[in-house]
């Protein structure tokens, strides 16, 4: 059981994580969505401006 504590003690000591891994993410992430808002932006404006006009055409 010594060697749980141990061990455990090591993991809360040793905090640092990964974090150019999580930047890496949240840069790649936010370039997708990005990329994907470029490219389907208009079509989605679009449909959206379609279903608003046949809603207030009512």
């Amino acid at each position: 059981m010594f060697w749980f504590r141990r061990s455990m003690r090591n993991l809360m000591i040793d905090d640092r994580g990964d974090v150019p891994g999580w930047v890496l993410i949240t840069l790649m992430t936010a370039g997708l969505v990005l990329l994907i808002w470029a490219v389907a932006g208009p079509a989605l404006s679009g449909v959206f401006d379609e279903a608003i006009q046949r809603v207030t055409s009512f």
